[in-house]
Parts: structure tokens; C-alpha cells; sequence
């Protein structure tokens, strides 16, 4: 039961860190990685970890009276197999797949005293392009859409005051969000490589086997039941042999032959095909993530495009403003105000920011004969009662 308790923490510290609201300040993919990649790896961290679920991860059979010793060598050393010997009949031909005599070329294994560790590791660094994320942020989009996010909010009158607040924001920040965007870009061209070097990663940690090993299960899954060998059992093998040495009574050197039960390989094997399709499924997405922001980046059209469809925003005058006054940075905190506000409220602050920037657009007009912008008092609510205020009260 305590392998159930410790996944009832995980599962709690899960739904206490996510599922409150809060500013959203990356995409759907850039997710994938650091709440769902994470949370597999620290989960089958802690299943590994649970001998209670198969018992002891090895047990040797040997000569020696206490099978802990040659148990405990075994375990901190390596066991290994014969590869020549894993297709041969087991019966009559060979004890158990990949057993036979020393004389044969051998495959160790000592990654299986690795694999939690691995596991660990593996969680935070996809957990890691998140927190530098997170630093280079600053909490910016919560602060600014403090009081908008979720619902929308009632009255009139608190939406326009909230907008207008937002807006002044906006145009006193224009053209200062390059190195956020780029703080995010970088972050997520990380999420890629992060995937994909952990893909080779593990390939190297299981002595090469990791990047076929999928499509290895897949073709025995195919083959006819007299012709096939388990790939599972090869990567990940459930009885090994391991060689003790110790000298006997009169100081000869013996040699013990051990056969070794790995019994935590039948759940490595589960997780890592498991782990197979999953990082080639998040490198797949990643590699279009990389390619959208491209997109955003060198293609204004993109943009146009984004603010059409997604927000349906404005008129194709409004949008083409828009696009024209902002850069690649403005683009992207409009981009996460979007994902956190209401669609309504969100439009109503892109109207009002680009009658903000036309009224700011018209350089060949005389001063006189372009209206200003309104500032923020006067474009608020109580404005009116204000200003009648003060004539009544001019001597």
C-alpha cells in the first residue's frame, strides 16, 4: 500500500499546483512537457522504486549458503546473457532465452540499479525549460490581467475601466517585449531538444537498443508464433547469469556460476516502450510548435491569421493596424492575454488599443486638425461629473 500512497501524493501535488486558476503563460505543448512528461517519469520513478509490487528486484541461485551475498554482488556489478543463444529452444536447447555456456559472445546489463535515478533525472530536466520560463516571465501576464481572467466581468463600467488600464499598459510598453518573446521562443526551441536528446539519451543508457526498440515490439507483435523473438526480453531480460569469484578453503580461486531473476524487468519493460511512443509523439508536436512560432516570427501574415481566426478580431483595417504597429514581442503578450481573458473583453481592448494607435498614426495632419487621445480620466466613466465639478467651483 505504500506504492499507492506515494502516487496519492503525486496526484495531490498535482492538482494543488495545477488546477488553480491562474495566469496561463504558454501554450498546449510547452504543457505536455513539463505537467504530463513529468509527471509519468517521477510516477514510474516511484513504481520502480516499490519492491513491495514484485519482490525482490533480484534473486541470484547459487552454491553459496547466503543467496544475499552473491544477491548484493550481482545487483551493485552486472549480469549479463548470450545473445546466440536467445532464439535457440528453451528445454531442450538452453534453460531460459539467452542462458547457455560462457564461451559464447555476452551482453551485460547493469542499467537496472540505474533506472529510478535515470527516471528522476529525466522528470526534471523536461521540468527545467518550465522554470526558466517561469524566471525570465516574472509573473508578468498575472499581474497585468489581474481581475480579467475567466469570466467576464459584470458591469460595464469595471470592464472599461480594467481595459483601459490594460491598454495604457500596452501602448506604454510598445516595442519593449522583444527579449520576453525571446526568453519564450528559446524556451521552447529547448522543449524540442530537450525530447529529442533524451530519446538518445535512453538509447545510450540501454547500450544502443532504445531507438529501434518500438518498432522492434511492433514487427514481433506481426511475426508467426514458431519464428519470433520477444525484443522486450532481449533489452530487458527476467533470468541473467552472473560470475562470482572467491577463494576456497586451501586459497584456489573459485569460480561460481549464479542464474539471476530480474523481476523488476517486467516493469521496465512496460515503461520504456511506453516512454518510446510517448517521446516520439512530443517531439513530433514540439517539432510543429517550433515550426508555428517560426511562423509567428517571420510571417506577419501568421499573425493576421491568428487574430482572425482564433480571437475572431475585427475588421481586415483593424487587424492590418494592428499587425503594422506591433512587433514580434507586442504580438506575443497579446497572444497569452488572449488565452487568459474572455474572448468579448479581449476584443473590446484590441478595438480600444488600435484607436489608440490610429489616433496616433496621422503624421501629415496639422495638430489641429487630428483629435488627441483621450487620457485615462477622460476616457472613464466619471469624467463627466468631474469636469462639472470643477466649473462649478471656478471663481
Amino acid at each position: 500500500m505504500a506504492v499507492f500512497g506515494l502516487v496519492s501524493a503525486v496526484a495531490g501535488f498535482v492538482k494543488v499546483r495545477y488546477l488553480i486558476d491562474k495566469a496561463i503563460i504558454d501554450n498546449m505543448i510547452f504543457r505536455m512537457h513539463y505537467r504530463i512528461t513529468s509527471a509519468i517519469l517521477f510516477l514510474c520513478c516511484i513504481i520502480v522504486t516499490a519492491n513491495n509490487l514484485i519482490g525482490d528486484p533480484i534473486n541470484c541461485l547459487s552454491e553459496l549458503p547466503s543467496g544475499h551475498v552473491i544477491n548484493t554482488y550481482c545487483w551493485i556489478t552486472y549480469t549479463f546473457t548470450l545473445p546466440a543463444n536467445s532464439a535457440k529452444p528453451v528445454g531442450s536447447h538452453v534453460a531460459h532465452p539467452g542462458l547457455g555456456g560462457d564461451y559464447e559472445e555476452k551482453r551485460y546489463h547493469s542499467y537496472y540499479q540505474w533506472v529510478p535515478f535515470m527516471l528522476f533525472f529525466q522528470g526534471v530536466l523536461f521540468y527545467m525549460p518550465h522554470w526558466m520560463w517561469k524566471q525570465w516571465e516574472e509573473g508578468k501576464i498575472r499581474m497585468i490581467s489581474e481581475g480579467m481572467r475567466g469570466a467576464m466581468v459584470e458591469t460595464k463600467q469595471e470592464r472599461q475601466s480594467k481595459t483601459e488600464r490594460l491598454v495604457q499598459y500596452l501602448m506604454e510598453t510598445m516595442h519593449l517585449h522583444n527579449s520576453y518573446a525571446a526568453g519564450y521562443f528559446f524556451c521552447e526551441i529547448l522543449n524540442f531538444v530537450n525530447t529529442v536528446g533524451n530519446i538518445f539519451f535512453v538509447d545510450t543508457f540501454l547500450g544502443g537498443a532504445f531507438l529501434t526498440y518500438g518498432t522492434d515490439v511492433l514487427r514481433f507483435s506481426n511475426m508467426n508464433q514458431e519464428q519470433r523473438t520477444d525484443p522486450m526480453i532481449e533489452v530487458f531480460p527476467r533470468v541473467t547469469k552472473c560470475t562470482f569469484h572467491k577463494f576456497g578453503a586451501s586459497g584456489t580461486i573459485q569460480k561460481l556460476d549464479a542464474l539471476c531473476i530480474l523481476a523488476l524487468n517486467i516493469l521496465n519493460e512496460k515503461i520504456y516502450i511506453f516512454l518510446w511512443f510517448w517521446f516520439i509523439i512530443l517531439a513530433v508536436f514540439s517539432g510543429l510548435a517550433v515550426l508555428y512560432s517560426m511562423a509567428i516570427v517571420l510571417m506577419p501574415s501568421t499573425r493576421e491569421t491568428i487574430l482572425k481566426k482564433r480571437f475572431k478580431f475585427g475588421t481586415p483595417t483593424s487587424v492590418n493596424l494592428l499587425i503594422r504597429k506591433t512587433q514580434v514581442g507586442d504580438f506575443l503578450m497579446l497572444h497569452l492575454l488572449g488565452q487568459n481573458m474572455n474572448l468579448m473583453m479581449f476584443n473590446e481592448m484590441l478595438d480600444e488599443l488600435c484607436r489608440r494607435m490610429q489616433f496616433g498614426s496621422g503624421s501629415d495632419a496639422s495638430p489641429t486638425s487630428v483629435p488627441s487621445a483621450p487620457s485615462t480620466l477622460e476616457m472613464s466613466p466619471i469624467y463627466p461629473e468631474i469636469e462639472k465639478y470643477a466649473k462649478d467651483t471656478e471663481i
